[in-house]
């Protein structure tokens, strides 16, 4: 960690006003750039897509819910592993209670992946989530909006994740697809976004930057090396006694 000048309560305030002036940069840059993606065009949904819930078959019509915008977080987690991607189950904690809210805003908000639905609602509930969780793995839907990738493709070494910006570093990769329905049931593909394009959406991360040491993942074998599913942390005790002891 950097060493910090200590300064008097007045001399803080003021450094604080000239970095004040910079995250009002950021925060206004922040809203052309959200004005700028509503503006992209769509894509109409020609193909149907089937996937298996909790409760039988589902559309996608009718992941909307009624609802006319419908956002996908597409976890990883493959019909052969036992349990989610534990980064992918990171925003997922971070998500979960924000259901209700967007649903406020005509907006639902379900999480789709490959593994079959038994799988699924068995890790949601050792997770606690509430969310609605779909198995697309009797369909592309995965692979067509960019989040799973074959053998092949893989193999011929040309990227094709995130907007072919991205080389492969699995066939399973994490994404976000947001769509579109209107009052003809039309649906569209109105925007995704890959890799770094989700760090924004992880709250804990925010919150980390916030502090003195960040998110402080320097030296780790990969940024998120670190990361564990909730019940898999130590106890606050032990940890305690680890990192001070």
């Amino acid at each position: 960690m950097q060493q910090h000048q200590i300064v008097s309560r007045a001399q803080w305030i003021e450094a604080r006003k000239v970095h004040l002036a910079h995250e009002k940069e950021f925060s206004q840059a922040r809203e052309r750039l959200a004005e700028e993606r509503r503006r992209l065009p769509w894509v109409k949904v020609d193909k149907t897509y089937v996937f298996d819930g909790a409760n039988g078959k589902v559309t996608l019509a009718d992941l909307f819910s009624g609802r006319p915008q419908l956002v996908v977080q597409h976890v990883m987690f493959a019909a052969d592993w036992d349990a989610a991607c534990k980064s992918c189950s990171f925003w997922a904690d971070g998500f979960e209670r924000m259901v209700p809210h967007l649903a406020a805003r005509d907006t639902t908000m379900v999480a789709v992946s490959l593994a079959p639905s038994a799988k699924l609602e068995a890790f949601k509930t050792r997770m606690g989530w509430t969310f609605d969780w779909l198995s697309s793995g009797g369909n592309d839907f995965n692979h067509d909006y960019g989040v799973t990738f074959s053998s092949e493709e893989i193999a011929k070494g040309e990227p094709k994740y995130n907007f072919g910006t991205t080389p492969f570093y699995g066939p399973e990769l994490p994404g976000i697809s947001v769509f579109y329905r209107d009052e003809s049931g039309a649906a569209f593909h109105t925007y995704s976004c890959f890799a770094r394009g989700l760090d924004m959406m992880n709250a804990a991360y925010q919150y980390l930057d916030l502090t003195p040491l960040g998110r402080h993942e320097d030296g780790l074998p990969y940024p998120m090396d670190w990361v564990r599913l909730r019940d898999q942390y130590q106890p606050e005790a032990t940890k305690a006694a680890c990192c001070h002891g």
